[in-house]
């Protein structure tokens, strides 16, 4: 995939992400794993190819990376208001998770300008942009599920219709 479509994709996902977290969602099993897992596979199948021709350098900067922008999940998992409403388990960001929302987009963006200064850009930086945020939308899911499940907060079966 061209570097100038895994951007449009990113955005648009981070655009749909952000609308629900300021707009509030219902929690299902589905939209805790679904849009995650699909970044992380398409991401995965071209960080796959790069991995296997990225020099080590650029190998530990995808990994340093990779943990900065789970711990900015789990916080954002951890900021995220959970309620229960019309019987189902709704979430709704706070002012804080939008924070943390734009420092995990500028992260993303500071580690392209990041590794382009260090020299170690290169195939794996570019390829894994997706698969980065299915990690990352992955570690705030997961946290709102064992939030919800400490909390003994059902998940929503379906999605009520508004």
């Amino acid at each position: 995939m061209s570097t100038l479509v895994l951007v449009l994709v990113g955005a648009l996902v981070v655009l749909r992400v952000l609308g629900k977290q300021l707009t509030g969602s219902f929690v299902t099993a589905r939209s805790l794993v679904l849009m995650p897992a699909i970044l992380i596979v398409i991401g995965f199948g071209g960080a796959a190819a790069a991995v296997s021709v990225a020099r080590p350098g650029e190998i530990v900067f995808f990994l340093v990376d990779a943990l900065i922008v789970v711990g900015l999940g789990l916080a954002r998992g951890a900021s995220t208001r959970l309620s229960m409403r019309d019987g189902s388990l709704f979430q709704k960001g706070t002012a804080l998770t939008i924070v943390l929302w734009l420092t995990t987009i500028a992260v993303r963006v500071g580690a392209g300008f990041l590794g382009h200064a260090l020299g170690i850009e290169g195939g794996l930086t570019a390829a894994s942009a997706l698969m980065l945020f299915g990690i990352t939308i992955a570690a705030q899911n997961a946290v709102i599920y064992l939030r919800a499940q400490q909390q003994r907060l059902p998940l929503a079966v379906a999605a009520p219709r508004r």
